[in-house]
C-alpha cells in the first residue's frame, strides 16, 4: 500500500472521490464554498390575445447578471387541465426578458393560477 503524506485524506461518498488537506493552517470553512442565495425577483405570467397561449416574463432586478428561473402555472377552460411551465437562463443586470412561451395545447387559458421566480448572482 502507498503511503501518503501527512495531512493528506481520501475520502469516498458514493462513488465520488474527494480529496480533503487539512493540517495546513486553514480552518475548514475557508475550504467550502459558500452557497448561492436566490432572490425572488419580479415575474408576470401574461396570457396572449386569443388565449392559447401565455408569455412568462421576468424582470432580473438584481445589481449584476444572474442566474434566473421562473415558474407559471395556468387554469384552462378544461377540467383538470392546469398547465406549468419552468424557464430558466442568465439575464442581464436589470433586464426584463420574455423567458418563454406555454401553448395550452388547443384549450382556452384562463387564468394564471400560481408562479414564482428567482434570480441566483
Amino acid at each position: 500500500m502507498r503511503s501518503r503524506p501527512p495531512g493528506f485524506y481520501l475520502i469516498v461518498l458514493t462513488g465520488v472521490v474527494v480529496a480533503l488537506l487539512v493540517g495546513l493552517g486553514r480552518p475548514l470553512s475557508d475550504i467550502r464554498p459558500t452557497p448561492a442565495l436566490a432572490e425572488s425577483v419580479p415575474f408576470n405570467c401574461l396570457i396572449l390575445p386569443g388565449q392559447e397561449a401565455a408569455s412568462v416574463l421576468m424582470t432580473n432586478s438584481l445589481t449584476v447578471d444572474a442566474s434566473c428561473i421562473v415558474t407559471c402555472k395556468f387554469q384552462t377552460t378544461k377540467y383538470d387541465n392546469n398547465p406549468q411551465i419552468t424557464c430558466a437562463k442568465p439575464v442581464p443586470a436589470g433586464k426584463e426578458v420574455e423567458m418563454c412561451l406555454l401553448s395550452s395545447g388547443g384549450d382556452k387559458i384562463v387564468k394564471s393560477t400560481e408562479g414564482h421566480a428567482e434570480c441566483t448572482k
